[in-house]
């Protein structure tokens, strides 16, 4: 009908969900991993020596970024409970005064003063509805969907290792020669990469080859570091 409101378009998922933390998490370690497996094979150490400090850069890397992950959750968590616990308080202790304050939220959005404080009035009759409604406008979050710091953790943990296991995969299969495993980074950073497009609108090929060559010049920059500093300790 002429004038009517479409309503079947779709929106992108602008937070990422679950696949920006993990596209990204992979990318650390494919990045991270293969710098530190560049930077040992220019020192000139065996294919033994380096495949050790490639698995040893994996799990230290990959518990690190759990260990990180589970604190920052687990305190933005911790602190939003706590926020909440006090306008918990408030609703219970002065219920008339956080009434006009959410109805004003609605009067500064336009909404006709009277009808304002009805429909707060109205909003306000179940206290947990209520309290999900202070915490969206006041704190911005939503009580029943706070992040998990378990999930967090795990997931970084996951993520981070596969990436990371690409560089080093070759070695531990038996590659004597730096080239194969640079290839299987790479190749990881260039699907990650469009991946990401998915989350950045960004054309796939675009953010493909951004991330192919951040991670190029990661390798290189490390390989020269590892063959001066492998020359000057030699």
């Amino acid at each position: 009908m002429p004038g009517s409101a479409e309503a079947h378009h779709q929106h992108r998922d602008v937070t990422g969900g679950w696949l920006r933390p993990a596209v990204f998490g992979a990318m650390d370690g494919l990045v991270s991993n293969l710098g530190l497996v560049s930077g040992v094979a220019g020192s000139s150490a065996g294919s033994r020596a380096i495949a050790i400090a490639g698995l040893a850069g994996l799990a230290a890397g990959a518990f690190s970024m759990a260990a990180g992950e589970y604190t920052s959750v687990a305190s933005q968590r911790e602190l939003v409970l706590a926020e909440l616990d006090v306008e918990r308080r408030e609703l219970r202790r002065h219920p008339e005064a956080e009434l006009t304050e959410l109805a004003e939220v609605y009067i500064a959005r336009g909404v006709d003063p009277e009808l304002a404080r009805e429909v707060a009035r109205q909003l306000s009759v179940d206290p947990e509805q209520a309290l999900e409604l202070h915490a969206r406008e006041e704190l911005g979050v939503a009580p029943d969907d706070l992040p998990s710091p378990t999930i967090a953790a795990v997931s970084s943990f996951a993520a981070f290792a596969l990436g990371a296991l690409l560089p080093v995969l070759p070695y531990v299969l038996g590659a004597t020669a730096l080239w194969p495993a640079v290839v299987l980074a790479l190749a990881g950073l260039l699907a990650c990469g469009a991946l990401v497009a998915r989350v950045t609108a960004r054309p796939w090929w675009f953010s493909g080859l951004r991330q192919l060559g951040l991670g190029a010049a990661a390798a290189a920059l490390s390989y020269g570091l590892g063959s001066f500093f492998g020359t000057a300790v030699g």
